[in-house]
């Protein structure tokens, strides 16, 4: 038996670290190889439509325009993260002269969440790109992350092969043309999951950090957290855990959504400030679904004279509404845990029950990712090589219905 000196450390002891770093190559490297060879070609497709059609040109750089194809990844939603990353914030309730529509007060950097801007910024500073670079290299690594985590919770609901189509899956999303972009959701998805994942396997604090984190990303973050409550309440009636645990959880969950509202309320002088500048500078507030309605009566019919209409990026979102629906009773019927349930249903009624630009859906729809477990716990039946091949193709398919019909054909 070979002694060790006072010190020193063991052989097998230093080479833990490099083993169990080539163990989570194997175990998550397949993944990561199959998500980012399914995202690589659906961006080469949306930036190959993008040349042909050349419509890039016409459009006005903050609006689906630029110099080349790929500066549109940065419009819309992206130049106001650009702002806040440069500039900061202005929380302010200004008035549009002469207002009758629904459009009363002037647009600012309020309305976005500060996560991911602040990330933009850091990794700016440490990398020298600019705020577009730096908000690309944050939403790509973002969305392996996410990837990973949709693989985790599909992995221990179905094994392996459920595992990696639940990724793919989230990889060829209709709303996934913006997990590669200047925008925050596949920062929200990758702390949602991830969350997900700590609360099924008991890991309270974690998720109690990852959810008041995502508080501070998205609003949405609201159906995170009661998910996370619920998950608490039934921990402590059932005794699974200490109390202490899940009530640290319970308490820190919803402080980054609450001081986000809060300190823009008070820096705007009402503290329902947040809501009112969605709604009288973006149109966007809760409806309870009257205007989804209103579109899925409208839109089979050939109907498009509802709000922020476009047609052709409406009609997928339609389909992306009616595929949800469906998915959700077969959800329902794997009796997944209680935190994916509630996670699900109230993510699916914030998004459906608002009244909002009907383009949107389709990525709004993104952070629903428990709706895939059905179809990956069907399609784990399948030899890899057809899983890869019926993927690669729905990939290649989404340059049109997941990049081009939601960037330039709608509002992402």
């Amino acid at each position: 038996m070979t002694a060790t000196l006072p010190g020193t450390q063991a052989p097998a002891a230093r080479a833990e670290p490099g083993a169990r770093l080539r163990a989570a190559g194997r175990r998550h490297g397949p993944v990561l190889a199959l998500f980012g060879a399914l995202k690589l070609a659906g961006f080469c497709s949306f930036m190959y439509l993008l040349s042909s059609a050349g419509d890039y040109r016409t459009k006005h750089p903050r609006f689906g325009g630029g110099a080349h194809p790929w500066d549109v990844l940065a419009t819309w939603d992206g130049w106001w993260y650009q702002q806040i990353a440069l500039h900061g914030y202005d929380p302010r309730l200004v008035p549009v002269p002469g207002a009758t529509g629904l459009i009363t007060l002037e647009g600012n950097s309020a309305a976005f969440f500060p996560l991911y801007p602040a990330l933009m910024r850091l990794t700016s500073a440490v990398t020298g790109l600019g705020s577009y670079g730096a908000g690309l290299v944050v939403s790509v690594a973002a969305s392996f992350a996410a990837a990973l985590g949709i693989y985790a919770v599909a992995e221990r609901l179905g094994g392996r092969r459920a595992g990696f189509a639940a990724a793919g899956l989230w990889a060829v999303w209709p709303g996934s043309g913006v997990e590669w972009a200047v925008y925050s959701d596949s920062l929200y998805v990758a702390l949602a999951a991830w969350a997900c994942h700590a609360l099924m396997t008991r890991r309270w604090l974690g998720a109690g950090i990852l959810t008041f984190t995502a508080g501070l990303n998205r609003p949405t973050a609201a159906a995170l957290i009661a998910a996370l409550a619920v998950a608490a309440l039934l921990a402590l009636r059932r005794r699974e855990d200490s109390a202490l645990h899940p009530l640290l959880a319970l308490a820190l969950a919803p402080l980054g959504l609450i001081g986000y509202l809060l300190w823009v309320g008070d820096r705007m002088g009402d503290l329902g400030g947040y809501f009112k500048l969605q709604s009288g500078a973006w149109a966007h507030s809760f409806d309870y679904g009257k205007q989804t309605f209103d579109v899925l009566t409208s839109v089979p019919i050939g109907r498009f004279d509802y709000l922020f209409a476009f047609p052709f990026a409406d009609v997928i979102s339609v389909c992306v509404i009616l595929l949800a629906i469906a998915l959700l009773p077969l959800l329902l019927r794997l009796r997944p845990p209680a935190v994916l349930v509630v996670y699900t249903v109230l993510t699916l009624a914030l998004v459906l029950g608002s009244q909002q630009i009907v383009a949107n859906i389709s990525r709004y729809l993104l952070p629903c990712f428990p709706l895939f477990l059905p179809l990956a716990l069907g399609m784990r039946r399948l030899s890899l090589p057809v899983q890869c091949t019926l993927l690669g193709i729905a990939a290649l398919a989404s340059g049109s219905y997941a990049g081009y019909a939601l960037f330039e054909l709608g509002v992402p």
